[in-house]
């Protein structure tokens, strides 16, 4: 690999700032390369983070010399084909959650990844994030087992707005896009494959055509349960609660932050080079590129979870 690994970041709105603003903090790696649907907000971006070539077609960073990987933080609905794009064009990938809206789509990705060999990663942000994985080191310990997981996602987002506020020109997707996170986690974390999956989802929204609401439940092979309800509806705090009810303690996990049961704050500080999970996973796939060897959150490590999805879909359907 070159002293630099010179990548390009599609997707100019709230998650692909996150990734910009954690590459920032990580050596030897340049963004040489921004891709937005806005041309106007892109080059505003770009001279926010001195980011030199700017366009609206991915195409265009993709024959840039030297180029090495690419980050695709663009709409769901492009993933799979942006991934598959990257990676004939020889480019290291890694895609945001959700790799796809379709296990065939997926297993496309997956193909693809096998016949090109490069590192083709899907942004499964919890097994980054430091709470969890302090959860995760007692579990490889033999500290802690996992008996159940009560997950709560909450938004709410009855326009197509963003995390910044701004109108989305895509949908996003209680099941594929943020149960995706937990469905992953939970099999991550359990060390066991999902045997059982069942799903309840509320009315469809007349103009966005999703169902604002969903309840899911998850079982293991090794008998450990998981109830995830989310919500686009919840006029309340905010995100993703994880409570890990174990046999030897009771944790709770918001984002990078950790608390017993009793809301007594655990100090994460120290599990990892920084307490922001996306720079966490940036810093993976970086590291996995370097390397040469497979990452964490690979392609191939997380298709299982949409599978799980894509059986949740057929029977809600």
């Amino acid at each position: 690999m070159p002293s630099s690994i010179k990548v390009a970041l599609a997707g100019a709105g709230a998650f692909g700032l996150k990734h910009l603003d954690g590459i920032k903090l990580i050596d030897g790696v340049e963004v040489v390369s921004l891709v937005g649907r806005e041309l106007d907000k892109t080059r505003e971006a770009a001279a926010k983070y001195g980011v030199a070539h700017v366009t609206t077609d991915l195409a265009d960073s993709l024959k840039l010399p030297g180029l090495d990987a690419v980050i695709l933080a663009t709409p769901t609905q492009m993933h799979a084909a942006q991934a598959i794009q990257c990676l004939e064009a020889g480019k290291h990938v890694q895609v945001e959650i959700p790799l796809a809206d379709s296990l065939k789509d997926a297993e496309s990705v997956l193909a693809m990844q096998k016949r090109t060999g490069l590192v083709t990663m899907a942004g499964h942000t919890r097994r980054f994030n430091p709470s969890h994985q302090f959860v995760h080191k007692k579990i490889l310990a033999g500290a802690f087992r996992v008996y159940q997981m009560d997950v709560q996602t909450y938004f709410f987002r009855r326009t197509n707005m963003n995390a910044l506020g701004q109108a989305r020109s895509w949908t996003d997707h209680l099941l594929w896009h943020h149960a995706a996170h937990t469905v992953d986690l939970f099999a991550w974390q359990c060390g066991s494959p999902i045997v059982k999956a069942n799903a309840l989802q509320g009315p469809i929204h007349p103009t966005l055509g999703i169902a604002m609401d969903m309840s899911i439940q998850l079982k293991a092979a090794n008998d450990a349960i998981c109830t995830l309800s989310l919500s686009f509806n919840n006029d309340g705090p905010l995100g993703t609660f994880f409570r890990y009810i174990g046999d030897s303690a009771t944790y709770i996990a918001r984002y990078d932050d950790l608390f017993t049961g009793k809301d007594e704050k655990i100090d994460v500080s120290k599990v990892d080079v920084s307490m922001n999970g996306i720079e966490l996973q940036d810093r993976e796939f970086f590291a996995a590129i370097r390397e040469g060897r497979e990452p964490n959150s690979s392609v191939a490590q997380v298709l299982p979870c949409y599978r799980v999805l894509d059986a949740l879909e057929r029977q809600l359907s």
